[in-house]
């Protein structure tokens, strides 16, 4: 997408975003954090067999025009495209995203940003409950938000971003190069996630985003909210009370 093509105003009016919009550091942080609390990681349209397009124009047209989120190659390329409108500059890049049961997944699981000012950030909008707010691309150097604390590692020839769990440990997010990539070179993996049994976007629907208090997340059923800390968990009875939830806390309806 051309970024002169981004109706930037109406992209700032659906984060409800009223400040500066210069390329420094404190509006990348500033519009980092408040596209997290606006816009949800979301992958309803796969559960209703609706096909997901990443090119910039259809992501952001989501977004803005019919107050949906997304997952990543959505919100991370819609994101870039607002950003590259406001004279930020900005580099896609691939990441492999650790799984639980160990190892990672294929190049181009993930797609995360690079952002250049007087040093390179790492932004992301599209992970989930991850960090907040851009994390400088200075390996071993811890960096505490609110949200929890992130670093990011020389592992082999990648980086790697970890967060620190409640013993003190380290747990891999995802690796990355630092390698531009194009949106098309998502794509393949793009029509994996929405279509294959094996992906975790088919198996369950999710809806989950930032809030000044915590995060708000519906996970089929189940309705997590979570305030400065305290966790609630609560089974909805039935379908009707899940989309009422997503009216609710989200603002959307499907």
């Amino acid at each position: 997408m051309n970024p002169g093509n981004v109706d930037v105003a109406a992209y700032l009016r659906r984060l409800q975003y009223s400040g500066t919009t210069e390329p420094t550091l404190g509006s990348l942080r500033s519009l980092h954090r408040r596209h997290l609390e606006a816009v949800p990681f979301e992958n309803l349209d796969i559960s209703l067999s609706r096909r997901i397009e990443i090119e910039d124009e259809a992501s952001v047209r989501k977004i803005v025009d019919r107050h949906r989120g997304g997952f990543c190659y959505e919100l991370n390329g819609a994101f870039a495209a607002l950003l590259r409108a406001l004279g930020f500059h900005v580099t896609l890049l691939s990441a492999r995203v650790a799984r639980k049961s160990g190892g990672e997944g294929p190049e181009f699981d993930h797609l995360a940003l690079r952002v250049d000012l007087d040093e390179p950030w790492l932004a992301d909008v599209g992970f989930g409950d991850c960090f907040a707010e851009p994390l400088r691309l200075q390996p071993d150097l811890e960096q505490q938000q609110d949200v929890g604390t992130f670093r990011v590692r020389h592992v082999a020839q990648s980086l790697a971003l970890e967060r620190r769990q409640p013993d003190d440990s380290w747990w891999p997010e995802y690796s990355f190069t630092l390698a531009p990539r194009q949106i098309d070179e998502f794509r393949d993996r793009c029509h994996f996630h929405q279509t294959s049994p094996e992906s975790s976007f088919t198996q369950k629907r999710i809806c989950s985003r930032l809030t000044p208090e915590g995060r708000i997340t519906l996970s089929e059923l189940n309705l997590i909210v979570t305030n400065h800390g305290h966790r609630e968990e609560r089974i909805l009875g039935s379908e009707e009370e899940w989309r009422a939830a997503l009216r609710q806390y989200f603002k959307i309806v499907v």
